[in-house]
């Protein structure tokens, strides 16, 4: 009976026991990245945990175990920790590794720019729990030793410690002598001068090509010359000192140990025509450009090739010019290029004629020329002509126009018919050169114009076109008040003085002689 109470007692234990056991939290379910791991195994129900980020990185986990699985009361990633800037050095560059920010484990590795070293013996920083590790590297200057020269040269610039960009000059200290080798030396980024001490040597000229294109060398055989000394050198047919297109020439060497002029003679050869007017010049003249070489070109607009094909010779390229200007077609106001001489461009010498619009002079055709400055010469503006009358119409007579006097026209009727005027002809005359008194035949038997009064006017009457009222200027007086026509003529009025009139009154009514009076009043009249 004892033995199946103690079974029973040790089952009721594991049971217990496995409960228990399902409420702990375990150790290896917290998986979180970067995470330091916790101090125990397992934690029962209810407890709470730090769970820390490793070294480098920033954040916390806060967890506490409920009934088996773990609960999450702060959560903060572990992120890398981040570090400042890396610090510049003066000379000299950095750039990181990999990765684009300065965190945790980041490296940056530091050059130095051209002409500088660097001195530290450590070229990179990376970034630690604590920040950057190492010091931020030096670059210095590099340098080049100090320069060494023998009694005959002297130096200038820094001589004693040379700096990377540093430039030594040398010079002879007799006239009579030169630098043989280089006259000035740099220091290099290397450390190094960029060549080595130069000496020096006598003033001296060498006469390097005694045979291409040579034809006589006077002196004969010598090659080596002092300063001062000349040679004269004179070249083959097709060849010439290429600096001044001479054939013939002589040279001197300078106190500096150079020729005056090139002493080479060049085969001759003729040069691209920039800037003549050719088309594509370097198209046309590529290739061979030697004494006697042919070439077919073109010319830009607006230019005319004076040959079909240019030849290379000493003088250059002929003929002169390649390519010769042109005239525009000209632009004449109120004018007009005649038939077979319209283009766009002339040639220079050519001729052409234009003609004024209608109302425009002069009315010839006119004849220009293009000159050899491609300017058009003979040119006449065209100008409006002064306007004139218009050609007249008469109905029922006849006109007349003299030649040498257009602005007067002379006419006369029909039979049956008359001038307005009343005579038997008339003229009219130009008004302002744009029109005519208007002149008109008008049957016999109508009346025509006022007759003309002395010493008054007359007027037409408003209701009859036959009848005329007649007024005198003051001082005369007239018998009549009006005058008629009848049958297309029309009564002569008299304005006579009014002191004769009155005694040829009185003389009437005492029956006097009044003969003398009566010569007086038709001379009036």
């Amino acid at each position: 009976m004892r033995v199946p109470v103690k079974l029973l007692g040790f089952g009721f234990w594991l049971f217990f026991l496995n409960c228990a056991r399902c409420q702990e939290c375990l150790r290896e379910d917290i998986k979180y990245e970067n995470t330091e791991q916790v101090a125990k195994a397992s934690y029962d129900d209810g407890e709470t945990v730090r769970v820390n980020c490793m070294t480098g990185y920033t954040g916390l986990y806060k967890l506490k175990c409920e009934k088996g699985e773990w609960k999450k009361s702060i959560e903060r990633p572990c992120a890398k920790r981040k570090c400042s800037h890396p610090g510049d050095t003066p000379n000299g560059n950095f750039e990181l590794k990999e990765g684009t920010e300065f965190v945790f484990g980041a490296t940056v590795v530091y050059t130095c720019v051209k002409g500088y070293e660097m001195t530290s013996r450590i070229n990179q920083r990376t970034c630690r729990a604590k920040g950057w590790d190492n010091a931020v590297p030096v670059c210095e200057v590099v340098k080049c030793p100090a320069i060494i020269t023998d009694g005959e040269v002297t130096a200038s610039g820094n001589t004693e410690e040379g700096r990377y960009g540093d430039v030594i000059h040398f010079e002879c200290v007799s006239s009579d002598k030169m630098i043989d080798g280089s006259s000035d030396i740099h220091c290099k980024e290397t450390g190094k001068w960029s060549d080595v001490v130069p000496k020096c040597k006598e003033v001296t000229c060498e006469l390097k090509s005694t045979k291409f294109g040579v034809k006589t060398i006077i002196p004969y055989g010598q090659t080596i010359f002092r300063a001062g000394e000349s040679v004269e050198i004179t070249c083959s047919e097709k060849h010439w000192f290429f600096s001044t297109k001479e054939t013939r020439k002589p040279f001197t060497c300078k106190d500096n140990g150079e020729w005056d002029y090139e002493p080479v003679c060049a085969e001759i050869t003729c040069e691209v025509p920039h800037y003549q007017h050719v088309y594509y010049p370097y198209y046309y003249f590529s290739g061979d450009k030697k004494l006697g070489a042919i070439k077919s070109y073109r010319c830009e607009s607006g230019y005319r090739g004076t040959a079909a094909e240019a030849t290379c010779t000493r003088d250059g390229w002929t003929p002169k010019p390649l390519c010769a200007e042109m005239c525009a077609a000209p632009n004449i106001p109120n004018a007009e290029i005649q038939r077979g001489y319209q283009r766009p461009n002339y040639r220079i010498n050519s001729r052409i004629q234009y003609k004024c619009h209608p109302e425009f002079e002069p009315e010839e055709p006119v004849q220009i020329t293009c000159d050899s400055q491609a300017q058009w010469t003979g040119i006449q503006q065209c100008t409006k002509m002064p306007k004139l009358c218009l050609k007249l119409v008469l109905e029922n007579g006849f006109i007349y126009i003299h030649p040498s006097n257009k602005e007067e026209i002379f006419y006369s009727c029909k039979t049956g018919y008359k001038p307005f005027t009343g005579n038997w002809w008339d003229s009219v005359t130009c008004r302002k050169g744009s029109q005519f008194d208007e002149p008109r035949c008008i049957r016999k038997e109508e009346c025509g114009a006022l007759p003309s009064v002395h010493h008054g006017k007359l007027t037409l009457t408003l209701h009859d076109p036959e009848t005329a009222d007649v007024e005198c200027d003051p001082g005369y007086m007239s018998t009549d008040r009006s005058i008629k026509c009848t049958n297309g003529r029309w009564e002569k009025p008299v304005c006579k003085g009014e002191s004769l009139k009155l005694l040829l009154h009185v003389c009437n009514r005492s029956s006097c002689a009044c003969s003398g009076l009566d010569n007086i009043n038709s001379q009036q009249n």
